[in-house]
């Protein structure tokens, strides 16, 4: 165990640090509902100013100055990612086609390697002649880290292709359904904007086509001729949908679709039997449904569900008994959502001025299980449902679907099979589910347990284990996981009290004596859910005595809808509360000292951070926030920026509704710093990140020293060639990870290095 003193830099008057940049101010006013806010910092948006770039450059020096006697501690945490992680490693390889495809990780390369190798060759074949012949295709074949398979190919080297650029990232990958052609995109800047490009497999050559600034991954139709992707609007919001034909130009592609209002993001993706293209444009409150039939290079995207409906929804087509039907995943029948089944003709021939019949009810609403949605598959339908904060998967036959469309009751979502497990904290994913396959694969982990990779037969509904993540020179029994509950003082509508539940992990060694260092976690925003998983980073603070909780507060979706919609909008300020609150009952259980507990989140969880430093300041010594939103109202006041006017949907419209101006403004980070001690902070951000502009924590670190009664430090960090997500490359991410342990450790008086 490390030693308990607090770090002096972080409560101590340190003659010998560095004096912080000061940019300049530039009064700049904003007035709206009759209130006027002066702004000394907004002349820092100019991002292409030599000035500005200057000043980042500064702050860069002055965190690295100020920093400075973190870096063992810092070296001595990334080596500790590095040694655990296996670097030549493997994923289980997943058929598609007659193709098995995996990826490979190698040691000292930054990113993943696409393999796969042919199916049906002697290394996919590790049943006896005498085992079930049909269950033979779908036994993946034993790959060896570092070892080549026969007829194995490599599909794409990112890191050849990362090594042209200072940032890499792929948006997305489409494959054909022979496997002959390759679709991708790339972004090398940061900025999200994407490069369509195209691979011919069999030569392993780019076609010489490509399709510029487009948003996200591509989606290949079946044959490989045609291609679909969406291009974004100036506020970064995907809103056309264009098929590009091979062989044709970029500027020949077709405009299939353009949504004009301005809070509506549209996603697409293939149906389970790939024949036609899902199209959903929606927000956190309301969608609207396409269908496009792939197979005709003519056809129109047909609307099922306009937003005027204003149902949140998905739709799955499936096949039963030869009848192409829908699958509809809604809200109409309550907030934790109910699975209805209809016909795409029902639903278009439904006269607009009367409510919409969605079909016979399946699956109906309930108070303690959220249905987050279906897996359709021609064997049975896998649903993701989330009960009392975990989320796994249960199996809906197709007998109970036919069932519910011959006229039977619904059945429970609780009531449906599925796979069991040990543990009490875990999540359970689909991750593959090819709609002929006799099974489907899931990816099951926990706080503690590393990624496990499960195949489920649709017949026997039996696990049978693939792989489990290695990991080096670890004994996971070393840790605990432990669930709390922090009351808030609030009351639901039948009296009883809200509590927050509250992940509490640890060494063995340590026990709640009142004595630990303790790291608090925290987001809360656009429903979602922290869900387990596991963390090798996080081992490096739980082997230095730091308990790491994750609050999981209101306006997550971790207990169902209720809980996120108790956390946004006109009750956001209930997720700062809950955060504090579960502070409080980490303190009152006596797993945290309260004198040393630190604070961290990131994105929407950067303006949790931001809002509970102005609001409970002396309740943490440090906080760190990863590109934090916490000029969240000049933002959004602003629908010209990237994503602003989607937000309205979370956050309340501020230039229309002048209560949700007021209540905005009385939280909003920036514009609450006030005269107190505030603790050490570190704001993290990236120059081209378009979700959360750089400007945001560049403005809040100045107001912050100007307002800083004590001598805590507050510095920022900027990554000048990343996006939303930091640097490119997992090495660059796990120094960035060390960076903010260290600093979080450092001043939580947890400086040594570890067991």
């Amino acid at each position: 165990m490390s030693d308990s003193t607090p770090a002096q830099s972080s409560s101590a008057t340190d003659t010998s640090r560095p004096t912080a940049p000061r940019a300049k101010q530039l009064p700049t006013s904003r007035t709206h509902h009759g209130d006027t806010f002066v702004d000394h910092y907004e002349w820092l948006r100019e991002k292409d100013s030599a000035e500005v770039i200057e000043h980042l450059h500064a702050e860069n020096s002055y965190a690295e100055a100020v920093t400075a006697d973190q870096q063992p501690l810092r070296e001595a945490i990334f080596s500790e990612i590095k040694h655990r992680t296996v670097e030549t490693d493997l994923s289980v390889p997943s058929r598609r086609g007659d193709w098995w495809y995996f990826t490979r990780t190698l040691e000292g390369e930054q990113h993943a390697i696409y393999c796969r190798v042919p199916a049906g060759t002697d290394q996919d074949q590790n049943s006896t002649a005498d085992d079930d012949a049909d269950r033979e295709p779908w036994t993946p074949p034993q790959v060896q880290a570092g070892v080549t398979l026969a007829g194995e190919e490599t599909i794409f080297d990112t890191n050849a292709e990362a090594a042209k650029h200072p940032f890499y990232q792929l948006g997305g990958m489409s494959l054909s359904a022979e496997g002959t052609l390759l679709a991708y995109s790339e972004d090398t800047s940061g900025d999200e904007l994407y490069t369509l490009r195209f691979r011919d497999l069999t030569t392993g050559e780019n076609l010489p086509e490509e399709v510029g600034s487009v948003h996200g991954g591509p989606v290949l139709e079946p044959t490989g001729s045609r291609a679909y992707y969406m291009v974004a609007d100036a506020a970064w919001r995907p809103h056309r949908l264009y098929m590009h034909t091979l062989g044709t130009a970029a500027e020949e592609d077709r405009l299939l679709l353009e949504i004009t209002d301005e809070q509506l993001w549209t996603g697409v993706g293939l149906s389970a039997d790939k024949r036609e293209l899902l199209i959903i444009s929606g927000n956190s409150e309301y969608d609207e449904s396409r269908l496009l039939d792939v197979t005709d290079p003519a056809a129109e995207p047909v609307l099922l569900i306009g937003a005027e409906r204003r149902i949140l929804h998905s739709i799955d087509p499936i096949v039963l008994d030869g009848e192409r039907l829908l699958l509809v995943t809604h809200n109409q029948a309550g907030p934790n959502n109910a699975l209805s089944l209809t016909t795409a003709a029902e639903l278009t021939g439904q006269a607009a001025d009367r409510p919409l019949d969605l079909g016979r009810l399946v699956l109906p609403h309930e108070e303690t299980v959220k249905l987050e949605g279906v897996t359709v598959t021609a064997a049975q339908v896998i649903v993701a449902a989330r009960r009392y904060t975990i989320e796994s998967v249960q199996m809906l036959s197709l007998d109970t679907l036919r069932a519910a469309r011959e006229g039977a009751a619904p059945v429970l979502t609780s009531s449906l099979p599925g796979p069991a497990f040990g543990e009490e904290l875990y999540t359970c994913a689909v991750i593959a589910a090819e709609y002929e396959a006799p099974l489907f694969r899931v990816a099951y982990e926990s706080w503690l347990t590393p990624t496990r990779i499960y195949d489920i037969d649709h017949a026997e509904g039996t696990p049978v284990l693939r792989r489990e993540t290695p990991v080096h020179d670890v004994d996971l029994d070393a840790y605990r996981a432990t669930r709390l509950w922090a009351p808030t003082g609030d009351t639901r509508a039948d009296g009883s009290e809200i509590t927050v539940p509250i992940t509490v992990l640890h060494h063995r060694d340590v026990s709640a004596d009142g004595s630990n260092p303790t790291l608090v976690y925290g987001y809360g925003s656009y429903e979602m859910s922290m869900d387990p998983s596991f963390g090798i980073p996080r081992l490096s603070l739980l082997d230095r005595g730091i308990v790491f909780a994750i609050a999981h507060v209101r306006g997550g979706g971790e207990l169902g809808r209720g809980w996120y919609e108790d956390g946004k909008k006109l009750k956001k300020t209930n997720t700062f509360t809950d955060f504090i609150a579960a502070t409080d009952q980490l303190i009152a259980q006596q797993w945290a000292d309260p004198a040393r507990i630190a604070a961290l989140g990131g994105s929407a969880g950067g303006l949790l951070m931001g809002a509970v430093a102005n609001l409970a300041p002396e309740k943490y010594v440090a906080i760190l926030a990863q590109v934090p939103f916490v000029d969240n109202l000049t933002s959004i006041l602003d629908p010209e920026l990237p994503l602003s006017a989607l937000e309205w949907e979370e956050w309340g419209n501020p230039i229309t509704d002048p209560e949700v101006y007021r209540y905005m403004k009385s939280y909003a980070p920036y514009e609450n710093v006030r005269d107190v001690e505030y603790p050490a902070i570190a704001a993290v951000t990236s120059l081209h990140d378009t979700r959360v502009l750089y400007v945001e924590p560049a403005k809040w670190v100045q107001v912050l020293r100007e307002h800083q009664q004590g001598d805590a430090p507050v510095v920022m960090k900027i990554e000048m060639d990343g996006g939303h997500g930091g640097a490119s490359g997992r090495y660059e991410s796990w120094k960035e990870r060390a960076w903010d342990y260290a600093f979080l450790a450092h001043h939580l008086g947890a400086d040594g290095l570890g067991r």
